[in-house]
């Protein structure tokens, strides 16, 4: 039997760095002055030498600068020298050339959001258990969270919200009893300029006790989460002076309210302006900020009823509030109106809030792009949101978490490359898909020996996600999935819940018209945006099943009927799969990696195979009409 590999030789883009190191280091620029040292052996030389300037007031900011001697200087404050370090050491290792002028971060927070519980499971986690939950407390391995705030700040990530946003009894000692071991978590990750955020549950007023800071007396809890009862808003102040005195560079609190069965502020008749500004008023003097999720919508909708439309729903809550938010509010919507299906417009909440802080919400566990099983590259897919966001200036941006305690933190080796990436791109979202790729390949050393192969391994990973969207839901659909699971094909596993999440394919035709003669939902957008959603001849393929009802018949831009682009697609995703599956075996990968890869791939390709036979057979009963290339469907 192998040996069983362990987190300690899985480094990810680390690799060239080695092991963290013992303990914890005092600051950020202790932990940049380590890292050229690990560099250098690695490296096997002691040149280039680094020399660090700290400028007053600098920030996160950073700029390189390379003196004729061949010394490299990193100007920046604290952190900002030692992101500028990380950045200069990744770029010696791919041999590019050092970023010219002073870089400064697109988003102010750029939040990984963990859905961890105490128990140690994770929500939608597909890496194994949580690095830091077990048996209902905070337990982890100090090394390995170390390596983790090595990995976070190599690619610019500031902030970790270490609990689940469905946050209920058993992660209320986070802000109570078990905030000295939250203390020593944030302690190991400070020096790598990450702060942690906390998961919190709005109703925990209702019977939790209040707790004086300053003495630790209990009185009765308020009985209430009213946000303008003045017990409520005391209970808060109380708490964050708590939290605070324990952690006092806490990012502050994520919130999810009135949504999915949780109750909010809408329980006791107020806005969620007031029950997130009530919230900001308890934090603002110590410097948090409310992460206020607006994920919101009617989650017992009847079938029945094709006029309510949950893509409509954040839009219509929020729009009307605002400029009501504090100003350490911020607003943070998904990036499409549904909830991380493989293809969905950009939600036009993102481009209705001029007086509102927002953060684009993405993520990064495969919850609806293959579970970490299948392969899905996500860099091609955020360029495709960052262009259509355009100039619109977030504060923030979060991703949800596809970390876990497997040894190669991610379940599937390749899925490291995304939260790397969504690093590059809360730093900079201007970047080519195709060079974040070959970057996070060579930092990886994967096939350090063989250009070839890593240009071979490049392109396979740039196309993936458009491979299992081919095989998957059609044309924007989306929900095509098993209920609760949310992996494998189930054409109406969803259409006759209380969910919003409908299809409403028949025998003469599929899909929703979401323009103002059908649920209205193109109002939202911006007048020139909803030109070109509004007639199906304009709207772009990928879209058009989610705003538009159409007969199997209706011509496609490129001469193809509706029902023969869906055979198609579907044939052409499992054969491009079984293409991968080919690279990816003639690949030298290590040992390890090769294993787990393949394994992998061997289920893509079944659940490859099991898509395209359930949609096209499911298309093909409900419309009668036969494949024009005479393709086997079982019907």
């Amino acid at each position: 039997m192998g040996k069983t590999e362990t987190w300690k030789e899985n480094l990810t883009w680390l690799a060239a760095l080695g092991q963290p190191p013992l303990c914890t280091t005092a600051g950020p620029m202790e932990a940049a002055a380590y890292e050229v040292e690990q560099f250098y052996r690695y490296a096997g030389r002691r040149e280039p030498s680094f020399r660090f300037v700290c400028e007053k007031g600098a920030g996160e900011s950073w700029r390189l600068v390379k003196k004729e001697t061949g010394e490299i200087e990193i100007h920046g404050g604290e952190s900002g020298i030692l992101y500028g370090t990380y950045e200069a050491l990744a770029d010696l290792v791919c041999e590019r050339p050092l970023p010219e002028g002073v870089q400064k971060p697109f988003f102010n927070l750029r939040m990984l959001e963990s859905w961890d519980n105490p128990d140690g499971s994770i929500e939608r986690g597909y890496a194994g258990r949580s690095l830091w939950f077990e048996d209902g407390s905070l337990a982890f391995e100090p090394d390995r969270i170390r390596q983790l705030g090595r990995m976070l700040a190599s690619v610019g990530i500031n902030v970790l919200c270490i609990n689940n946003v469905n946050a209920d009894a058993p992660a209320r000692p986070l802000i109570g009893e078990a905030l000295p071991e939250v203390a020593a978590l944030a302690s190991i990750l400070r020096p790598y300029g990450v702060r942690l955020m906390l998961s919190i549950d709005f109703s925990s007023p209702v019977d939790l006790p209040d707790l004086d800071p300053a003495s630790g007396q209990e009185r009765p809890a308020p009985g209430s989460a009213d946000p303008l009862d003045e017990r409520v808003c005391r209970w808060w102040r109380n708490r964050a002076d708590l939290v605070y005195q324990a952690v006092p560079d806490l990012a502050g609190f994520l919130v999810k309210a009135d949504s999915e069965h949780r109750s909010g502020p809408a329980t006791y008749g107020r806005t969620h302006a007031q029950g997130a500004n009530m919230l900001a008023r308890a934090l603002a003097p110590h410097g948090g900020t409310v992460v206020w999720r607006a994920f919101v919508y009617n989650c017992m909708q009847d079938w029945r009823d094709t006029r309510t439309d949950r893509p409509c729903a954040a839009y219509d809550l929020y729009h009307p509030m605002d400029g009501e938010f504090a100003e350490n509010v911020i607003l943070q919507v998904k990036y499409g109106p549904f909830d991380f299906q493989v293809r969905e417009p950009l939600s036009p909440l993102l481009l209705g809030m001029e007086k509102t802080n927002l953060a684009l919400e993405l993520q990064l566990t495969q919850e609806y792009t293959g579970h970490q099983k299948d392969l899905f590259a996500m860099p091609p897919m955020w360029q495709e949101i960052f262009d259509r966001l355009g100039n619109k200036k977030l504060h923030s941006i979060a991703g949800v978490s596809n970390l876990g305690r497997d040894a190669n933190w991610t379940g599937h080796p390749f899925a490291a490359l995304n939260l790397y990436a969504f690093g590059r791109y809360a730093w900079n979202p201007v970047r080519d898909p195709k060079d974040v790729i070959r970057q996070w390949i060579r930092l990886s050393a994967f096939l350090q020996e063989s250009p070839e192969e890593e240009e071979t391994l490049s392109e396979l990973l740039l196309r993936s996600g458009r491979i299992y969207e081919k095989y998957t839901s059609p044309l924007g659909l989306g929900w095509m999935v098993n209920p609760g699971i949310h992996y494998g094909p189930s054409p109406w596993g969803y259409e006759f819940q209380a969910w919003g999440t409908y299809n409403r394919a028949d025998r003469n035709a599929v899909g929703i018209d979401r323009t103002e003669s059908g649920t209205g939902f193109l109002r939202q957008y911006p007048p020139e945006i909803a030109a070109q959603y509004r007639d199906p001849d304009t709207c772009p393929d990928e879209y058009l099943l989610f705003f538009h009802r159409l007969p199997y018949t209706f011509r496609m831009k490129d001469g193809k009927t509706l029902i023969q682009r869906i055979y198609d697609d579907h044939f052409e995703g499992y054969e491009e799969a079984q293409k991968m599956q080919r690279q990816l075996e003639k690949l030298h990968l290590p040992e390890g990696i090769r294993t787990e890869t393949l394994e992998r791939m061997e289920r893509q390709i079944a659940n490859a195979r099991e898509w395209r036979d359930v949609i096209n057979t499911f298309f093909h009963r409900l419309s009668g009409i036969p494949d024009a290339k005479g393709r086997r469907i079982f019907a």
